[in-house]
């Protein structure tokens, strides 16, 4: 498959932006080629992530986000403030072997986003 101009903007866009939705990166192209649909950056972005360049993850409500292929983490998503944190994929090592074992399920934490209450709500701080 070759690299259209096209489909770079839509990777660059992606990088430049770290975490993303579709639409972000549709102005975010737009900005050089104003005649870039939502429509295409939905085709380029599945493309690319079947490509193995890009990948999405679903963190909270709405549309997914998307990341360079090689920024992989898990994402704490809280609740009451919807800050997220990214935090290394290897803390579910051991949740990722007892899958594995049990149900012979292999994990990709790098797509995983986990619910719950960060710190500073806690505390009472938000």
């Amino acid at each position: 498959m070759r690299m259209t101009p096209q489909r770079q903007l839509v990777l660059d866009a992606v990088v430049a932006l770290d975490h993303s939705t579709p639409e972000q990166v549709c102005k975010h192209v737009q900005q050089t080629t104003p005649t870039v649909n939502i429509t295409t950056i939905y085709r380029t972005l599945d493309l690319l992530e079947q490509l193995g360049l890009v990948r999405h993850a679903h963190i909270g409500h709405g549309a997914p986000t998307y990341s360079a292929r090689d920024h992989e983490h898990v994402h704490l998503v809280c609740h009451r403030c919807d800050s997220v944190e990214e935090v290394p994929c290897g803390l579910l090592d051991e949740l990722s072997g007892t899958l594995s074992a049990r149900y012979g399920f292999k994990l990709d934490a790098s797509h995983v986003a986990l619910s719950g209450t960060c710190r500073n709500c806690l505390n009472g701080e938000n």
